[in-house]
């Protein structure tokens, strides 16, 4: 039995140096080949043009607003409300949240993937090397050894590479657009929980003392009742009045422990032993994010910017998916040194070019179905971004008109916390000198209770309506830019 090379040495009939001429010339050739087919490539995808949306001048909902007071949507955002705790709680959950690290691990995978699906651009080249050794009866022995390249070259003369490179790259830039509005929800979920958690603490607060003030004239009533001058209808009366005030205060624990927990979550950490610095809620700062023009959100949302680069890409499959149906050109070359014995290492050189023409003729419909289905999600993409623009405006007027009517509630409800303390003081003082009945002091507890724990819901209402505002106009596009490539090398 004998062993055969993996390529069979040409026979030279010419010397050295006119064999390294003849490589040389081939080479010189498949380069040039090369060259004309790329200079002579064309495309075959759609022109795009971004789909029409319905943009008005200006919002309704900013409409006679002041400029005076506002502030820039930017980067950081969040640091407009000048709490030290805050900010820390937030650029912890950006480096932390386990969520936002997974957009970022999809990030890098969709940037992989568009690297694999550019490289049919490029020619492939693989270097090899054979080494055989034959018997021939009567222990005569033969030896070969080769040493080769081979290159390959897909020529996109219709673009169907270059368009499915593009519709990758398209595809990870999208998912760099909806790891930013992941990063974008992070920041608004932290900061309203936040405050969250700081309204939760005064209700409790204002829930507690109001249960004391309770039980304190149900104290009195008693000692009245032992001196028959109070009744036992209004001693049950106020029985009851106490026990619905505490009964509020456990709720409130309940809700503000569950808080708690969920901003341990959005920080990236276990919600045992997490813990919340208090801060006065009167005293931070409400900012008023400056109203920006509604065409602006075509560049300043991350989830608009995100669905218009899926459309971009849907665009390039489309290209890709008519360039299919035409003929592909592939050039191969190969060449190497080759020698029957070790004497004569690698002694003998040898090459090759070939051109290869291949054209659909039948395929069942895959081709025209593949057409079909990209001209669909295109189609699909055009509505979906149209889509998420009308839903951004919405957000953005829906958001103006919290923060406006959230102020003139807060003011109201400021009026009515006041009259409701003055009113349980003055009822409080004329119960004990006689002059009104128990029924009066028990009506004025009940709503200086209502009207505080009312405020206070107000004042968060208020600020997490500027938290949605500062979220509708893009929270300053690129915020996790840095934080992302900061986060990427610490998990590294």
């Amino acid at each position: 039995m004998s062993e055969q090379s993996h390529a069979t040495p040409l026979t030279p009939v010419v010397g050295p140096r006119a064999r390294y001429l003849t490589m040389r010339t081939a080479v010189r050739a498949t380069v040039c080949t090369l060259c004309v087919a790329v200079l002579a490539g064309c495309s075959l995808v759609p022109a795009y043009q971004r789909p029409s949306v319905p943009l008005a001048q200006s919002f309704d909902g900013a409409a006679g607003g002041s400029l005076a007071d506002t502030v820039p949507v930017r980067s950081g955002w969040w640091r407009e409300y000048h709490d030290p705790a805050l900010d820390a709680l937030v650029e912890r959950s950006l480096s932390n949240n386990l969520t936002l690290a997974s957009a970022i691990a999809s990030v890098e995978q969709a940037r992989g993937n568009a690297q694999k699906a550019g490289a049919p651009q490029y020619p492939s080249l693989t270097l090899g090397a054979t080494f055989d050794r034959g018997h021939q009866g009567r222990g005569s022995t033969t030896k070969s050894q080769s040493l080769f390249a081979e290159a390959s070259y897909e020529v996109d003369f219709w673009g169907f590479n270059a368009a499915n490179a593009s519709a990758a790259d398209l595809l990870a830039r999208a998912s760099a657009f909806d790891r930013d509005t992941v990063a974008l929800t992070l920041t608004a979920s932290v900061t309203d929980t936040y405050f969250q958690v700081q309204s939760l603490r005064r209700r409790l607060a204002i829930a507690r003392s109001i249960s004391d003030d309770a039980e304190h004239i149900l104290l009195l009533l008693l000692a009245q009742q032992q001196a028959g001058v109070a009744t036992e209808l209004q001693v049950q009366q106020q029985r009851n009045a106490l026990a619905t005030f505490q009964a509020a205060v456990p709720a409130l624990q309940q809700q503000l422990d569950t808080s708690i927990h969920a901003l341990a979550v959005l920080a990236g950490t276990a919600p045992e032993q997490f813990t919340v610095r208090d801060a006065a809620l009167a005293d931070i700062p409400i900012p008023q994010p400056r109203p920006n023009l509604p065409a602006s959100l075509l560049e300043t949302r991350p989830d608009i910017r995100s669905k218009e680069a899926q459309l971009q890409s849907a665009n390039q499959s489309v290209g890709a998916a008519r360039a299919a149906f035409l003929p592909n050109i592939v050039l191969t070359a190969d060449g190497g040194l080759s020698s029957r014995s070790l004497s004569q290492f690698l002694s003998s050189p040898f090459a090759s070019l070939a051109t290869s023409l291949t054209a659909p003729i039948f395929d069942g419909g895959a081709l025209r179905g593949q057409l079909h289905a990209s001209q669909a999600a295109e189609a699909k993409g055009v509505a979906d971004y149209q889509q998420a623009v009308v839903t951004a405006l919405q957000d953005v007027e829906d958001s103006l008109t919290a923060a406006q009517q959230q102020q003139l509630a807060e003011a109201a409800d400021q009026n009515a916390a006041d009259a409701a303390r003055k009113a349980a003081t003055l009822a409080q003082a004329q119960y004990r000198l006689g002059t009104v009945d128990f029924l009066t002091v028990l009506d004025a507890q009940r709503t200086l209770f209502q009207a505080q724990d009312t405020l206070v819901q107000a004042r968060l209402a208020r600020l997490q309506a500027s938290v949605s505002l500062f979220r509708a106009f893009g929270g300053g596009f690129g915020v996790t830019d840095s934080t992302a490539s900061s986060s990427t090398r610490s998990r590294s």
